[in-house]
């Protein structure tokens, strides 16, 4: 998209913004990126490995374990969907007053 000129009779914007392309990432980056990976899946998958006949670092696991440990997911994310609404219900109600300031002094 080109910039428009105030003798084309259109008003430009006050600037044109022209981004550099988008250069692939360094040999270096790639490789280093693929091992943080690999030390990540690693680390995560050290738990599994020290399980033995499904007894882990948690214990045993049994129907009782697992049922509580969905119903702490089930409400941790019912508790987030709460607690962001509410910070967002905030903002909003920000925004309208300084709108309604402005609006007022202005």
């Amino acid at each position: 998209m080109q910039c428009l000129r105030r003798d084309e009779g259109v008003v430009a914007p006050p600037r044109c913004a022209r981004f550099p392309g988008v250069q692939a990432p360094s040999r270096r980056i790639g490789i280093a990126a693929a091992l943080l990976a690999a030390l990540i899946s690693t680390l995560l998958a050290a738990p599994v490995a020290l399980a033995e006949n499904g007894v882990g670092l948690a214990g045993p696991t049994t129907d009782k374990t697992v049922t509580f440990f969905c119903f702490g997911v089930i409400a941790f994310f019912a508790i987030l969907v709460i607690v962001l609404s509410l910070v967002q219900g905030r903002l909003e109600k920000r925004k309208e007053q300084r709108r309604y300031d402005i609006e007022r002094l202005g």
